[in-house]
């Protein structure tokens, strides 16, 4: 009689970091404590002490230490959550975990019904996909500030309904005048996000290329164009009289002014994110936007 091999069962020590907006966060935390408890060290940033009262196993301290000492990251939201989680990770070079609590969750590769699979953790049954970001320079009179974008950065307009106009270029060569409500510059991680709704392509997460996106362009041959992972992308205002704001995965907006310059590239760094399911991006691409749709059901 034959016996089944066992998979060895490792401690690993989680960083879990959990968005406190997103409904049923709380039980969430406790379930992933529950299952993966005694096996793990779990822990947590002490400010989110008081929200998680009797979780099993769950221990807290400074966020800075627990980061440099975790084996994962564990971001537990919506792709906002795991970008947030991301950009923390990857200055430790720590692999990040994503459980959706939002919507669609294109960058979460668990659902709150697989937390069975978290066991993987424990038996490093599970893949690891590295993805590209961007860095997004921009050049002011105030000086210089650099940023990390894991989906997209976005120039546009401002409260007014008015288009901007930019000169775009590569490797200082001209791409052209744009006049728009804005543009889009992604990642193919980002390709599932603004770009998709701003009509461009999806693009496998594997293929290392910055895409350009129009926002509504004044133009009928305003289509995306796609660089590679090469190129250097200078953006500026084409006239003093707008209003321009920049964005990185949609955080807070910041002006740019004729005179300033935008530079967008291939980051130095990528982020890691863990895959427990399986699943390729394809059928993650099905699931999400075809079959999760609620005017579409499954073939039978």
């Amino acid at each position: 009689m034959g016996f089944a091999q066992r998979k060895l069962v490792i401690l690993v020590k989680l960083l879990l970091m959990p968005n406190l907006d997103k409904k049923n966060v709380v039980e969430c935390v406790r379930q992933v404590c529950d299952l993966l408890s005694p096996n793990a060290e779990l822990w947590m940033t002490e400010t989110k002490r008081e929200h998680f009262p009797g979780c099993n196993g769950l221990r807290f301290g400074k966020f800075d230490k627990l980061l440099c000492q975790c084996d994962f990251c564990v971001a537990i939201g919506g792709d906002g959550t795991i970008i947030h989680a991301a950009k923390h990770a990857v200055l430790q070079d720590k692999p990040v975990l994503g459980i959706n609590l939002g919507r669609l969750g294109f960058l979460a590769t668990l659902e709150t019904g697989e937390l069975s699979l978290l066991h993987k953790l424990q038996t490093g049954d599970y893949t690891v996909e590295e993805r590209i970001m961007l860095s997004v320079v921009h050049k002011s009179g105030k000086g210089t500030q650099t940023y990390q974008a894991l989906n997209d950065a976005v120039l546009s307009k401002g409260a007014l309904a008015r288009m901007i106009d930019l000169n775009i270029s590569c490797q200082g060569k001209g791409v052209g005048p744009y006049r728009a409500d804005g543009v889009i510059f992604s990642t193919p991680t980002g390709s599932t996000a603004y770009s998709l709704s701003a009509g461009g392509p999806v693009i496998d997460p594997t293929i290392d290329c910055i895409t350009l996106t129009p926002v509504a362009p004044h133009s009928p041959f305003g289509r995306t164009i796609i660089f590679n992972e090469q190129s250097v992308i200078s953006v500026r205002p084409a006239r003093p009289d707008q209003e321009i704001y920049l964005t990185v995965d949609g955080e807070q907006g910041i002006p740019v002014e004729f005179g300033d310059e935008v530079l967008i590239s291939k980051s130095k760094t990528s982020v890691k994110l863990i895959n427990l399911t399986g699943k390729l991006f394809y059928q993650v691409l099905n699931d999400k936007l075809l079959y999760g749709s609620e005017w579409q059901t499954k073939p039978r």
